[in-house]
């Protein structure tokens, strides 16, 4: 479920800080909630210079803009570890000022998310159930 967007400027960043940006966050999500790296989805949203303004400047200066998605129930603690990785993962890849870096959270019910066409509430639910099975025939 885990899925990070981050939205940034063409030509402000090159593909080798495109590449430590994208496995950085996929490693952060992983870390932070503890879900198998197969799961994270990273991606990059790139927008022309022309078509991102900042403080009402459009061609100005790189201010990276992110969204990452959890399912609801995540606690707080985990949400903000998130907020504050994602953005020193941009400051310290792309070397751009802290104070420009937006991002938010989405929280997203486990009913109106699907992974392979399921929904996250029913898989979750018998990944549980299958918890419980291999534990109880492990005793």
């Amino acid at each position: 479920m885990p899925v990070v967007t981050f939205h940034l400027v063409e030509g402000h960043c090159s593909a080798e800080q495109k590449v430590r940006l994208l496995q950085g966050a996929s490693r952060l999500y992983s870390q932070v909630l503890r879900a198998p790296l197969e799961r994270v989805r990273a991606l990059i949203s790139l927008h022309a210079p022309d078509e991102f303004a900042v403080a009402g400047e459009v061609n100005g200066l790189p201010a990276p803009f992110f969204e990452f998605i959890v399912l609801e129930g995540r606690p707080l603690d985990e949400r903000q570890a998130l907020l504050s990785g994602f953005t020193e993962l941009l400051v310290e890849t792309l070397a751009v000022e802290r104070s420009g870096v937006r991002g938010r959270c989405i929280r997203v019910e486990a009913q109106d998310w699907s992974i392979g066409g399921q929904s996250a509430a029913l898989l979750r639910e018998q990944e549980i159930r299958a918890r419980a099975a291999s534990s109880g025939s492990a005793a």
